[in-house]
């Protein structure tokens, strides 16, 4: 037998040897057999892709419908605003863009965090009196889903729990519930334009939880809140002593007049707060994938280390794509104004189409949208007695219409429905006329649905 040293990294005068003894066997050399293990093949998955678990994905792949193959499909469900065309990004972004590709300046790894010069540029646009910035205070993010990630990593163990809106964004559960965190559901009033519930919210809190989550603008609910509302919020969070994960992905995206954005961190000097936001949606391009983390500490509360933990964090990928980083000043300080305006004209004439076309159909309830990219709706289910919930709604409703709308059992709502109004004003408009045609197809009045009830 022949013994081959194998030396192994190691520190000091006396690195650790690794003694590998190999059977000759002619032309060939083979391992030895290890004493007291039979090899077999285990492998299987971790314990954490296994909890990692998409209600969104999981409700829409179950869903085994075919359109109707006489009406053109019309897909309402996916909050991405390139899909048809009609919201480009701005010429100015893709400049930017082409013009750091053909530089080469950005090709290799940049610092996990970002290039300072980034960071610089991003703490330049959101800083403000009220909530001052610094480039330290920014952590770029590979998109705003990265961004919530890193975020709830540093927030919260296993084994504490964090307030999650309901209805609320689905990744924020497939996240936390992959991470062994538990997830408390806190209340939205579709009868309060989608407020908290705050009695509710502070209920919720006990000696493990980690964060509250709030999002605003909303996904799914299209709702804006208001100064006062959040200054409430930021009372709760006060006196619980909970530090607060804002996603503001649709920050500035509000399409009602009388409706106003407020950053929640620009509100308080004494909650932490770590705001989550990105390109995706107000520059119209998800695809690209740039997000990040703003930190609001002025009470010194996170300290060193919740920066130090979002660092080491963010070491796992070494961060977002360096061309669009190379791009970020540019496309941050010189996206003129009217590209903004556009496409909230385009977004509020959308949502006042469809809240006006839906509020007309017996057994529907729109609430209506102040923001974001979203309408909620409302099915009054006892007017549908052949559906058991809205998931068996919206799948008749694309067997029989061809129209897909999310059911909001996605977003732990049953019994409403979730409309993306990006899509072109014409398909809006055929869209609500065959929701229409649906609803008056099935829908029973008080009489007609109770004996309905008596048949089964």
């Amino acid at each position: 037998m022949d013994s081959y040293l194998i030396q192994m990294n190691g520190h000091g005068d006396h690195a650790p040897m690794l003694d590998v003894h190999l059977k000759n066997t002619g032309n060939t050399i083979s391992p030895g057999k290890v004493k007291g293990r039979k090899p077999r093949w285990a492998v299987r998955a971790s314990e954490m892709s296994k909890k990692t678990f998409n209600p969104v994905r999981a409700i829409v792949d179950s869903m085994k419908v075919e359109p109707n193959p006489k009406k053109a499909m019309i897909s309402l469900s996916l909050g991405d605003p390139t899909v048809f065309g009609n919201l480009p990004t701005n010429d100015e972004v893709t400049r930017a863009v082409k013009e750091v590709l053909d530089s080469g300046q950005y090709n290799g790894y940049a610092p996990s965090v970002g290039y300072q010069s980034c960071r610089e540029a991003v703490a330049a646009f959101y800083n403000c009196p009220e909530a001052p910035l610094k480039a330290q205070d920014v952590i770029l993010t590979s998109g705003c889903s990265q961004a919530i990630e890193l975020a709830l990593a540093v927030l919260a163990n296993p084994g504490q729990n964090i307030l999650v809106p309901r209805p609320g964004f689905s990744l924020y559960k497939t996240l936390a519930l992959s991470m062994g965190i538990e997830v408390k559901l806190y209340n939205l009033l579709p009868e309060k334009a989608w407020e908290i519930d705050l009695e509710h919210l502070e209920s919720l809190v006990d000696e493990k939880t980690a964060c509250l989550i709030v999002n605003n603008p909303s996904n799914p609910c299209g709702s804006v809140f208001n100064k006062s509302h959040l200054q409430e919020i930021l009372a709760v969070a006060s006196r619980q002593c909970v530090p607060i994960l804002a996603d503001e992905i649709y920050g500035d995206m509000v399409s009602v007049r009388c409706n106003k954005y407020e950053p929640i961190a620009t509100l308080s000097t004494n909650v932490p707060i770590l705001s989550c936001g990105g390109l995706a949606k107000r520059w119209l391009v998800p695809g690209w994938r740039m997000g990040w983390i703003l930190i609001h500490d002025r009470r010194d509360i996170f300290g060193n280390e919740i920066r130090d933990g979002l660092l080491r964090l963010s070491q796992r990928i070494l961060g977002p794509c360096t061309i669009v980083q190379g791009a970020l000043e540019r496309i941050l300080h010189r996206t003129p104004p009217e590209f903004y305006h556009n496409t909230l004209s385009i977004l509020k004439s959308n949502a006042d189409l469809c809240y006006a076309a839906l509020s007309a159909i017996p057994g529907l309830q729109p609430v209506r949208p102040a923001g974001a990219m979203y309408l909620m709706v409302e099915i009054e289910m006892e007017h549908f007695p052949e559906f058991e919930n809205d998931v068996e709604f919206t799948e008749r409703l694309i067997s029989e219409q061809s129209v897909f709308c999310l059911p909001a059992t996605c977003f732990e709502y049953p019994n409403f429905f979730r409309v993306v109004i990006t899509v072109p004003e014409e398909m809006i408009l055929e869209a609500c006329s065959r929701i229409q045609e649906f609803c008056e197809m099935h829908y029973q009045g008080a009489e007609g649905a109770q004996d309905l009830e008596c048949d089964k």
